[in-house]
């Protein structure tokens, strides 16, 4: 990320809006929005793999739960934050991750210009396509600043997307208890 250029649309943008770039509050904006930036979307340069290099092989076939991971986000729209909780559920087929490792990879998905469904769908494609399980379950539920301070103005709604795979597609049971499990 050229963080330099970033200033300077940062500094033309302040301007468009009219602001005096001369003031006190304002002096070192430019420089700050940047370090934000490299942060925020810090995603763009992770690699699940560069995290993700240790599994184990246990004889454990039953469904494996992390749930509440809090995450924000930006929407690729407005470029406003999004935010909230991803629940993430598995059965592993002889292999298991590192607890640690499932927020990880929810916030290296997040920390990129989002759309709730597709990060939904990442987080659950990238644990099939490394753990091979019999099934993966996500669901993420969120609040959006588009929604709540533009637009149609709606403080209290929560948008719920939700990706299964394997056992949790297509056993009913499964899907449920994992619904069951993460409420």
């Amino acid at each position: 990320m050229d963080t330099k250029r970033i200033e300077q649309l940062v500094h033309e943008i302040l301007r468009e809006l009219g602001e005096d770039l001369g003031r006190e509050g304002l002096a070192h904006t430019p420089e700050r929005v940047a370090r934000a930036f490299e942060d925020l979307f810090r995603g763009y340069t992770q690699d699940p793999k560069d995290f993700v290099r240790e599994f184990a092989s246990e004889n454990y076939d039953e469904m494996i739960i992390c749930k509440d991971i809090d995450f924000f986000s930006t929407c690729e729209h407005h470029m406003m934050p999004f935010f909230g909780k991803a629940h993430i559920g598995y059965i592993p087929d002889t292999t298991i991750l590192g607890i640690s490792k499932l927020p990880r990879i929810v916030d290296m998905f997040a920390r990129r210009l989002q759309n709730q469904e597709r990060l939904t769908m990442q987080i659950g494609s990238t644990l099939t396509e490394l753990l091979k399980p019999r099934g993966v379950g996500v669901v993420i539920e969120a609040r959006h600043l588009c929604m709540m301070a533009r637009g149609v103005e709606k403080q209290n709604t929560v948008m719920t997307t939700s990706s299964f795979t394997g056992f949790f597609r297509n056993q009913d049971k499964t899907r449920n208890e994992f619904l069951r499990l993460i409420r």
